[in-house]
């Protein structure tokens, strides 16, 4: 069913931090064509004066409620529209005036639904108040709109939006709340923590990890909004799981995350676009490394949240590493990892040699990264290239690059975005620990790459749906993970990534018509039926 309204909020509307932006932004299209402006994304008002990069604003959308707002609600409101494909409506909130509400807030969510904020920390008072104010914002819109006799949905992303399903399902039960976990706190903090998560997943009890991991208050509030919440959804059958162990609630859905061909370039803009990113991407390498690499070379990447053991960056540096002391390299390999890190500047030495394109002739002090990093000797990556051996001198095959910065387009030395980065690459591993989806795999399988992830990834298990994981040649190839066969899955990557580079061009192009294949079963259009049932689940008692 589509119902009348659809309210969706997160954390990451307007504001690029995760991977759930990309969700959003992608599934805009599909729901501006459904709702065709009746449903309006919320999101935080992090911008102040500054401008914001892909939000159009206009005083005219929604104009008399905007005043109502202001004067009545004394909401202070950017309105607008989102300018990615769909450019549908987008409310941003300044949600710090109600920050002085925090006491009784937490007071009554405590008193109606026994949310335990009394050990929070961190970013849980920020997030709440957001939360908070997004309630308000539906509230004031339902109310001066008058939509009582309307079919009216709101859609809340992560424990971080816990607090305003809660607001919701409080003030206007008449509104379905649909509340979306992407992956479950407690269960990112099982894993982050070095905890065998899947082996002994059965024996967990969220509360009790909870109270010995010190994540209290974040995980009350998730469990108490999947709880209360009209439709509870997830976006994979392994977080499913994780939620009926942890949260005592399994979802009533499982809504996987989908992706646009809109975002991917085709015929000749492809081919030109794949040739630009290979021209920078070597070009950057032969000058921090200072020795020229083979325009044939294959290139690799790993990508996503700087967790070192979750996203298996761990295991991609030393699968890397195996393919290297394998005695069976025949061609040259240049691996990226380009992962955001606590980066402090962009090198100036390799920002002039590549201005002035000069000329460089050995290794730059430090051959491994391409910004200077805060306490740059602590740093896990930089540590374990060192201590496996790796050495970037001009006689390995093997070349390995770390890239600690978001690619926004300005990050001093490729200028690139992700995307125009992304579709350079010969390859991509996701060798994930702990990934609810993996929109990182998706989106490179889009862009013809093939990927190589693992059974523990959302995306992986669904892969796993249409082709059986063992073959790089069919785009997708999905390593078998557990707790404890770290070295048996970096054996399987080096030997899939060996496997590529003995390919023709003939080869690689059916393996890049495979990747688009599978990659079309996962478009949107494909998937918002997910979504259209959650809608029916969360108005079947409103009726």
């Amino acid at each position: 069913m589509t119902p009348d309204y659809l309210f969706e909020s997160s954390w990451e509307v307007c504001n690029k931090v995760g991977g759930i932006y990309t969700v959003l932004s992608t599934k805009a299209q599909t729901l501006q064509k459904l709702f065709n402006d009746k449903v309006i994304f919320i999101g935080p008002d992090v911008w102040g004066d500054a401008p914001i990069a892909d939000f159009i604003e206009d005083k005219s959308l929604f104009a008399e409620w905007q005043q109502h707002a202001d004067e009545e609600n004394h909401l202070r409101l950017k309105v607008g529209r989102w300018d990615v494909p769909g450019k549908p409506p987008v409310v941003l909130v300044d949600f710090k005036p109600l920050t002085v509400d925090r006491d009784s807030l937490f007071f009554h969510i405590w008193q109606n639904y026994q949310v335990d904020s009394m050990h929070a920390y961190g970013d849980y008072d920020e997030s709440c108040i957001f939360a908070y104010a997004v309630g308000k914002v539906i509230e004031s819109f339902y109310g001066f709109y008058k939509l009582d006799d309307k079919k009216v949905v709101a859609l809340f992303n992560e424990w971080m939006l816990g607090m305003g399903s809660l607001y919701i399902k409080n003030r206007i039960p008449a509104i379905a709340t649909i509340f979306t976990t992407h992956a479950t706190s407690i269960g990112r903090s099982i894993a982050g923590n070095n905890k065998a998560l899947y082996a002994y997943l059965d024996n967990y009890n969220g509360d009790q990890m909870a109270r010995e991991l010190n994540m209290e208050a974040k995980h009350s509030l998730e469990k108490q909004a999947a709880h209360y919440a009209d439709c509870f959804t997830t976006v994979s059958e392994i977080t499913a799981r994780e939620c009926t162990r942890l949260l005592d609630k399994t979802p009533d859905i499982v809504t996987p995350n989908g992706f646009e061909r809109n975002f991917v370039p085709s015929g000749n803009a492809y081919t030109a676009k794949r040739k630009e990113a290979r021209q920078t991407l070597i070009r950057v390498a032969e000058k921090l490394l200072g020795c020229p690499i083979d325009p044939e070379a294959l290139l690799v990447s790993t990508s996503g949240r700087y967790e070192y053991r979750n996203k298996g960056i761990d295991v991609f540096i030393e699968a890397m590493n195996r393919v290297r002391t394998s005695g069976r390299l025949q061609k040259e390999v240049v691996a990226f990892i380009t992962v955001p890190a606590w980066t402090r500047a962009a090198r100036a030495d390799l920002q002039e040699a590549l201005e002035k394109d000069i000329k460089i002739t050995a290794p730059m002090q430090m051959p491994f990264s391409t910004h200077w990093l805060h306490q740059m000797e602590e740093d896990k990556v930089i540590n374990y290239l060192l201590h496996a051996g790796f050495t970037n001198a001009a006689s390995e095959k093997l070349k390995i690059i770390f890239v600690p910065c978001y690619l926004d387009g300005k990050d001093g030395i490729f200028n690139k975005t992700y995307y125009d980065i992304l579709i350079g690459m010969d390859a991509t591993v996701y060798p994930s620990y702990y990934e609810p989806w993996g929109y990182t795999p998706l989106e490179s399988i889009a862009f013809g790459i093939p990927t190589i992830t693992t059974n523990l990834a959302g995306f992986g298990m669904w892969a796993l749906e249409h082709l059986s994981g063992e073959r790089i040649e069919d785009g997708v190839a999905v390593v078998e993970r557990t707790d404890f066969n770290y070295f048996d899955v970096a054996d399987a990557i080096s030997n899939h990534i060996l496997t590529l580079t003995n390919k023709n061009k003939k080869e690689i192009n059916a393996i890049r018509q495979e990747c688009q294949a599978l990659a079309g079963k996962a478009e949107w259009r494909e998937f918002i039926a997910y979504y259209q049932q959650a809608f029916a689940i969360a108005c079947g008692d409103k009726q």
